[in-house]
């Protein structure tokens, strides 16, 4: 395992990178070199600072935290829309991508190397750890996935690298069991498991052992949800819902979707072999077998 995922990440060497402290940017800062780390955060919300700067330490990297004020963050909303043509309720975790690429771009880097995949491959996501047929999910998975970051990396001019997506690393992770992926250690369910085994004595057990963090929720972004509900009004909302041929799964999707419309314009209609989905009739891309 760490003789594969080092030589994924020496195929996949970037000038930074995007860096939350979490399981996953930190293997990859661990095998890089000459790399500098970059991590946001709203205001004083989240813990990736902790781990960020805990992980910088240890691996002695050149490690720059931006700090942005929730006005900043809602003003870059109507720009990643645009990149990415969408009004996903994952806005927040987008634009945290979009923050810490611009910052790099604003200081002269030219590529950057993530933790993308990670979570896919190894299962690290909490919902996974109680889903049925994990198998099935991961091979449709392993087709239909997609990252913010090439979209978002491209529209800066900024190359993104990922070695957890390097198509070596890749065909070697999907032929791991499930069960070591996910497995229980000391009386706890742990998603990643083999990485966080495979890798004891590269990093610290705190950093290897912690929970995981979904990138909006590290960086305080999550925090960016009850704000734009506070902006959108219930007669607004209702009047929304009534105007727009789309069921919107809450205020925060509609403040998104008024975004799109300036922005972006109509949703396109469905392509040839796509579903169509049920919320705004748009097609989904990737859902065919």
């Amino acid at each position: 395992m760490k003789r594969r995922f080092a030589g994924a990440v020496s195929r996949n060497q970037a000038e930074g990178i995007l860096f939350s402290g979490g399981l996953d940017s930190a293997l990859v800062a661990a095998y890089s070199t000459n790399c500098r780390a970059i991590s946001v955060g709203l205001e004083s919300y989240g813990e990736d600072r902790y781990y960020a700067e805990k992980v910088a330490k240890f691996l002695e990297l050149d490690h720059y935290h931006k700090t942005v004020k929730t006005e900043e963050v809602i003003a870059a909303i109507p720009e990643v829309i645009k990149i990415l043509r969408s009004f996903d309720p994952a806005i927040p975790n987008d634009v945290t991508v979009w923050l810490g690429l611009k910052c790099a771009k604003d200081i002269g880097i030219k590529s950057m190397i993530t933790g993308d995949g990670s979570d896919e491959f190894f299962l690290g996501y909490n919902f996974m750890l109680e889903k049925k047929d994990l198998k099935i999910y991961l091979d449709r998975m392993y087709r239909t996935m997609r990252f913010s970051s090439n979209k978002i990396g491209e529209n800066l001019g900024i190359d993104i690298k990922q070695p957890f997506l390097d198509k070596e690393f890749m065909d070697f992770s999907q032929g791991i069991d499930v069960d070591f992926k996910i497995r229980k250690e000391n009386g706890k369910t742990w998603g990643k498991w083999i990485l966080r085994k495979a890798f004891e004595g590269v990093l610290p057990q705190e950093i290897l052992w912690q929970s995981k963090r979904p990138l909006e929720v590290g960086s305080g972004m999550t925090r960016l949800r009850n704000i734009i509900e506070s902006r959108v009004t219930d007669e607004t909302f209702e009047a929304g819902n009534r105007s727009f041929p789309i069921r919107f799964l809450s205020k925060e999707q509609f403040y998104y979707y008024r975004i799109y419309k300036d922005v972006v314009g109509k949703i396109p209609a469905p392509e040839k072999g796509q579903k169509i989905c049920e919320c705004c009739g748009a097609g989904m891309a990737g859902t065919q077998d």
